[in-house]
């Protein structure tokens, strides 16, 4: 167990390699006597119980945390490898796939060439973390999602959940698999909310939202309940940037509940058509309209300059300004722009995508909600991106160094432990301070030896102080001996 409790611990201090880990364990009190190889022995041992691990981890911290995962929010990404090959599947005689190899490429977030692992990560209705599956980076997150929520609602013993995920997972198969046909017979099924794209829906749905008619005015406010303000970008006639303009924000919605006919798979067949009741939010706001004209003047730039430069450019580099850009196609192989093609600027596209500016769409399988109440819950999703980039960020997990498959598993759940933990500090701190405020006090909260078994504090900030009194501890004595310090842990 301590060969793991030192990952856990180095993961959250001093991230970094496994080697790493194991020279930086005289930098605890706490004896650590082993050697390297129990640190890899120690993956293989925790992949076996990663899914009994988090299943206690719940259950440990359901009550204290008052954790509820009613409403769960999921969302998935990739962790590269710095290699350069994908791993092999392992095939039977017959050339049946036994079990497919981890690190694959596919869709990187940062549009790297690595193989990637991706990772689902389910967040509960506090957003605290409450599971996750690795699962290989040529797959995907729409098929992944459904095994990953089954197999939660499984070991955690939850009887119902509503899943608020982004639009990359609003499929017919996911909604039907939550949902199914939605009506009186149905509720006890579970639920979601999803994000729907307005420029990728079909021709009714574009209409409605651009039909003023049922709109309603209101104002915007902030996660802790004020008035939202935004700097608005003024423009001249000619289209060029004028100056900022600080406007209360407020936005327009409306809503309706409609009978969608959705194709899926059942029973063996594919594409068997089905209704399912659905509730269907549009709104438009300025700031988000902003926002989107000033991104695609960037792509556009991009994409005149590719146009002017095609051989700078590849089919990784060019990703989003490629859109607005006539004629164009890439070497399957190179990723290269091919040459003798006439580019040219897509002015209709440009214009299809401005009708739709500041407009953004949520549906929902909870008929009873709200406007107000969709977007309340869904807004809440950004939480996970955070989640995601302090694994990415603070706690380091990529580049993998790791290659088999049990110590690529025992990873992430030396960092999904990580996450928990400093998660639960910062509910327990009430969300004063930062992840990096949170980890810095930690690694700082140090002792040096004066003499044999005599130690001295270093003097404790605000942040300790806090830290003592939401867990009970006694930091605060300048001197301590050996014998006290091990009475604290």
């Amino acid at each position: 167990m301590k060969y793991y409790y030192l990952l856990v611990l180095c993961r959250i201090l001093y991230p970094g390699s496994k080697k790493e880990a194991f020279e930086s364990r005289n930098k605890f009190f706490e004896k650590f006597d082993f050697s390297l190889k129990d640190i890899y022995r120690a993956l293989d041992y925790f992949d076996q119980y990663k899914d009994d691990i988090q299943k206690v981890m719940w259950e440990n911290t359901k009550e204290p945390y008052n954790r509820d995962l009613s409403i769960g929010y999921f969302d998935c990404t990739n962790y590269y490898f710095e290699i350069d090959y994908n791993d092999e599947d392992l095939v039977d005689e017959e050339g049946n796939i036994l079990e497919k190899g981890y690190r694959k490429r596919g869709p990187e977030k940062n549009h790297r060439p690595d193989p990637i692992v991706e990772m689902g990560l389910l967040l509960d209705n506090k957003i605290l973390p409450a599971s996750y599956k690795i699962f290989p980076g040529n797959d995907s997150e729409k098929t992944q999602f459904r095994p990953i929520i089954k197999d939660t609602k499984r070991t955690h013993g939850i009887d119902k959940i509503i899943v608020v995920a982004d639009r990359g997972l609003n499929t017919s198969d996911n909604m039907w698999f939550l949902a199914g046909k939605n009506d009186d017979k149905c509720k006890n099924n579970d639920g979601y909310v999803y994000g729907q794209s307005v420029r990728g829906a079909n021709k009714e749905f574009k209409e409605w939202v651009l039909n003023q008619d049922g709109y309603i005015n209101d104002i915007e406010y902030t996660r802790d309940g004020k008035e939202d303000f935004f700097r608005h970008r003024i423009y001249d006639k000619d289209g060029s940037f004028k100056e900022y303009k600080k406007e209360k924000l407020l936005f327009r919605h409306k809503s309706r509940v409609v009978a969608k006919q959705i194709q899926i798979e059942k029973d063996g067949k594919r594409n068997v058509t089905v209704n399912t009741y659905q509730k269907q939010m549009v709104y438009y706001s300025q700031k988000y309209a902003d926002r989107q004209r000033y991104e695609r003047e960037k792509m556009i730039e991009k994409a005149k300059n590719l146009i002017e430069n095609p051989t700078k450019y590849t089919k990784a580099t060019s990703y989003g300004a490629a859109y607005y850009v006539n004629n164009i196609a890439f070497d399957k192989d190179t990723g290269e722009i091919i040459k003798g093609r006439e580019l040219s600027l897509n002015e209709e596209a440009i214009k299809e995508q401005e009708k739709y500016d500041g407009y953004y769409s949520i549906v929902t399988s909870e008929l009873n909600y709200t406007d107000q109440k969709m977007r309340q819950v869904y807004r809440e999703l950004i939480d996970i991106e955070n989640s995601f980039k302090i694994t990415k960020t603070n706690l380091e997990a990529r580049p993998v160094y790791v290659w088999t498959k049990e110590h690529i598993e025992g990873h992430f759940l030396t960092c999904f432990i990580s996450l928990v933990i400093l998660r639960l500090i910062e509910n327990r701190l009430n969300y004063k301070y930062t992840i990096e405020n949170i980890i810095d006090t930690l690694r700082q909260t140090i002792a040096l030896e004066l003499e044999h078994n005599i130690y001295q504090q270093k003097a404790p900030t605000k942040i300790t102080k806090d830290l003592c009194d939401a867990f009970s501890l006694d930091l605060y004595r300048k001197r301590r001996d050996l014998k006290n310090i091990k009475k604290i842990f």
